[in-house]
């Protein structure tokens, strides 16, 4: 049974969570910022507005608008939940007491920046504060709202939502136990890309101690003029003018509409000179350069010491790409030739190529490529940022889920489940079957405890000369450059 909690105070007024039978005190649906509607839409995120009383904290607020898939990865394998409602820009909190002084972890959902909440169950931070941190999950703005720009106005709204949470807590958390001096943000795809956005801006500096990045890096963000071509075969495809304002008029559901007529453009034709960088990685909505609050992208802002005096730790899947090639049957129907075309596609030379192919003599062409996939769009970003950083911990999760008889694998979001210690949580379990291994979620989700604690996973730094990461399987354990030959075939290539 659950009881009431008693009352907690915030800057802009008193809320009352609920202690549930493990003793956990939850606070949901927290507003740290007004609604983006109306004359607040496409701007900059405000203040909320001062509240008298007590605010109920007991159940999600609204989640941020999008519309679920009805097929492809994020129909069911990846679990989300929608909540109508326009106060969407909230936040939760799972802590053990209001009166300890404990780490505290943020996380940033994924989902492609067009999917996803800090209210999906699985992201339940129960058993973070059961081990001694305070844990956060936030929403932000996504697609159109969050991130199409034309060049005028305030761009990367979804980023500066982020930025707005994170100073919410660091003027609040102390009242839930937090200690806002140690806090570690991290996310998953669209928000381990988020993590690294968020160390290259000048505007996020001093939020936050520590970083995890978890299958994304530094490398997803368009132009200024990617982002101009995508808008305006947006507004081309609503019949308005190129402008927010004029976008804003149009109705939610024919927003919908063309948001998702343009991805399939973007997939069926992925053509630079039609959409810039997102025909590399079809996302047509992420963070853009525009020379203000993003000046490069976030590797390069690292590069060049953004982020210096922040720990990181990052890492990825090893099939992280199974998930868009499985489940609808594309792995098993790539042939050798079609191996060959994409894999060079992607600038690897037919000397690279065969290496993948030699260390992979009983896998199909599918599976090569998946690989392959997996390293230009994930492993290899990831091995950018720790080579450019220099205070890194990296990691390979590499258990393979059983789902889709055993080839879904270690795919993309498959470790989400054991970070969070959530390996019962019924949206997981479609992605990692019916008895996944306690040990292996135990033993992840104390490395990041441990890193948020105090800057140490259980492994030491990465750098160029040692290569040391951790991979995470049944049996864990160091591994020191590995995959050399294949990590550098892709030297020099974008």
């Amino acid at each position: 049974m659950m009881e009431k909690l008693h009352t907690v105070s915030t800057q802009y007024g008193d809320v009352s969570g609920i202690k549930t039978k493990n003793g956990i005190l939850t606070f949901k649906g927290i507003p740290y910022a007004a609604p983006p509607i109306g004359a607040n839409r496409f701007q900059p995120p405000l203040p909320p507005t001062p509240w008298t009383g007590v605010k109920n904290a007991t159940e999600y607020g609204p989640t941020p608008p999008q519309i679920t898939p009805k097929s492809g990865p994020f129909a069911g394998l990846l679990p989300n939940v929608v909540i109508p409602g326009d106060d969407y820009l909230n936040l939760n909190i799972w802590t053990s007491n209001t009166t300890e002084k404990k780490p505290v972890m943020v996380f940033i959902y994924g989902g492609a920046f067009l999917l996803g909440s800090g209210a999906v169950s699985g992201y339940d931070g129960s058993n973070f504060a059961r081990d001694g941190v305070v844990l956060v999950t936030i929403n932000y703005r996504l697609g159109i709202d969050g991130f199409l720009w034309f060049g005028d106005g305030v761009p990367n709204l979804g980023i500066l939502d982020q930025i707005a949470a994170l100073k919410w807590v660091r003027d609040n958390i102390a009242n839930f136990g937090g200690d806002p001096d140690n806090v570690t943000i991290f996310g998953e795809s669209a928000g381990g890309m988020s993590v690294c956005t968020l160390l290259a801006m000048k505007e996020a500096q001093g939020l936050f101690r520590r970083a995890i990045a978890e299958s994304g890096a530094g490398q997803s963000v368009i132009s200024a003029s990617s982002a101009k071509l995508i808008g305006t075969r947006l507004a081309e495809i609503l019949g308005v003018e190129p402008t927010r304002e004029a976008i804003g008029k149009v109705s939610i559901e024919k927003l919908f509409a063309a948001q998702d007529q343009l991805g399939s453009e973007i997939m069926a034709k992925p053509l630079k000179e039609l959409w810039g960088e997102a025909a590399f990685n079809l996302m047509p909505f992420e963070p853009v350069i525009d020379g203000d609050l993003l000046t490069a992208t976030p590797l390069e802002c690292i590069a060049n010491g953004s982020g210096r005096d922040v720990e990181i730790l990052i890492g990825t899947n090893s099939q992280e790409f199974r998930l868009f090639l499985v489940p609808e049957g594309i792995l098993s129907k790539i042939t050798d030739s079609a191996l060959d075309t994409l894999a060079s596609g992607y600038g690897l030379s037919t000397e690279a190529i065969q290496t993948y192919r030699k260390n992979r003599l009983d896998n199909s062409p599918g599976d090569v490529l998946c690989d392959i996939i997996t390293d230009w769009f994930y492993r290899i970003p990831a091995l950018r940022v720790a080579e450019k950083h220099g205070n890194t911990h990296v990691y390979e999760f590499s258990w393979g889920s059983p789902a889709y008889n055993n080839l879904l694998g270690a795919c993309h979001g498959v470790e989400l489940a054991f970070v969070f210690d959530n390996l019962t949580n019924v949206g997981f379990a479609e992605m990692i079957g019916n008895q996944p291994p306690q040990q292996l979620a135990t033993t992840v989700h104390k490395a990041w405890v441990d890193f948020a604690t105090h800057g140490n996973p259980g492994w030491d730094t990465y750098d160029i000369d040692n290569r040391i990461s951790m991979r995470f399987d049944f049996v864990s354990q160091i591994t020191i450059d590995d995959r050399a030959d294949e990590r550098s075939a892709w030297d020099g290539i974008r």
